[in-house]
């Protein structure tokens, strides 16, 4: 299994908690689409012939391309690469650029699920976000989505928000229930240091967040969308049975995969790679059949701290029987004490060489991999 991530770099509007921001450039968008077209010609002997089972276009909006640059990208993909019959073929969108037109669009394109950023469905929540849609085409742009033919839609949402209180947000989750999508994923707000809410956090001007009402409101979170028969299988992920993203599952799971386009991460096993994240010089790179990019080989012990970080996150766990092959350590024997701190804890379930965490233990899942890390001088 393989799968091919295609990296969109424009957006319409900077976000109040996004670290990275790219115009949107109509004069760029054709040479882009280029430029992402050469270098899925030029890497196509890196995935060794194996079958293309997921493509993501995503990033920034992609759909802010053009139906034309969109082809000229998917074209030369299906050209150089071998593609699953069944292919998830993901392409990620704001509500507002959702029309009919667009959307069908994405399906002559071979798009057979979507990914739709709707975040809130409260327009002054969208306000503070800077978000160019409104609460009312978050509900239209799916039902027009359905009336094209996708049935396999996800959305996004966002908990632990200034104002956002236990009732707002169980009505949050009623309106998503009710839009009958088979795949949900909720990220708590986070705040990042060069972000302009992380400016404003400093300055006393925003309030950081609040982590015992994100932490309840990640406890509604799993047991409305489970009562509505959503698998809670990652940390931020819940699908409708049969409907997990197959793309996202691989990265969790060290899938290799290819990333296409500026700033777009490439991972082959033991090597991770990363395109260069500035437009113009990515496309002069390619016009010369070059590809701008840095890689590193994963040392042993990044390779084993991925494996916690990722694995912890899913709703089944690690094996820990298998560190000893992939890493070289007897991971219980390491780790026992921290281990049986966590289950005594109720954060944690160990059984049989399996460790997962409780509905408790996930909300805290990143910090709680760290105590697994292996650390290199």
């Amino acid at each position: 299994m393989a799968g091919i991530y295609v990296h969109i770099p424009f957006c319409r509007q900077a976000c109040h908690y996004c670290d990275f921001h790219f115009s949107v450039s109509v004069k760029s968008a054709e040479p882009m689409a280029a430029a992402i077209a050469r270098e899925a010609a030029l890497r196509a002997g890196e995935l060794n012939g194996k079958k293309v089972e997921t493509l993501y276009f995503g990033g920034g909006t992609p759909s802010l391309m053009t139906a034309g640059q969109l082809r000229t990208v998917t074209e030369s993909i299906r050209k150089h690469y071998p593609l699953a019959s069944d292919l998830e073929f993901t392409f990620e969108a704001n509500p507002d650029d959702l029309k009919p037109a667009k959307t069908e669009e994405l399906r002559a394109l071979g798009a057979n699920r979507l990914s739709i950023g709707l975040q809130s469905f409260d327009d002054r929540t969208l306000q503070w976000m800077n978000r160019a849609h409104s609460a009312a085409e978050s509900l239209t742009c799916v039902k027009t989505a359905k009336a094209r033919g996708f049935d396999n839609i996800s959305i996004d949402l966002i908990y632990g928000l200034p104002g956002l209180d236990d009732r707002k947000w169980r009505e949050e989750l009623k309106k998503a229930v009710d839009l009958d999508v088979q795949h949900i994923s909720a990220y708590c707000l986070t705040v990042e240091e060069k972000t302009v809410l992380g400016n404003r956090v400093r300055k006393g001007l925003e309030k950081p967040v609040d982590e015992d009402a994100a932490a309840r409101q990640f406890e509604v979170l799993t047991a409305v969308l489970r009562a509505a028969g959503f698998a809670h299988y990652e940390v931020s992920n819940f699908a409708k049975p049969g409907m997990r993203s197959r793309h996202n599952s691989a990265y969790w799971e060290g899938v290799p995969y290819l990333g296409l386009g500026p700033s777009a991460h490439s991972f082959d096993g033991h090597t991770r790679s990363w395109n260069l994240n500035k437009n113009t010089p990515y496309i002069r790179a390619l016009e010369r059949s070059e590809r701008p990019y840095t890689a590193e080989v994963l040392s042993t012990a990044d390779r084993h701290n991925e494996w916690v970080m990722t694995g912890l996150r899913l709703e089944r766990g690690i094996d820990t029987r298998s560190a000893a092959q992939a890493f070289g350590t007897d991971f219980e024997a390491v780790h026992r004490k921290t281990i049986e701190n966590l289950t005594a804890k109720g954060l944690a379930e160990y059984k049989d060489g399996r460790l997962r965490l409780t509905d408790a233990g996930r909300f805290m899942a990143d910090g709680i991999a760290a105590e697994f890390f292996i650390l290199e001088p």
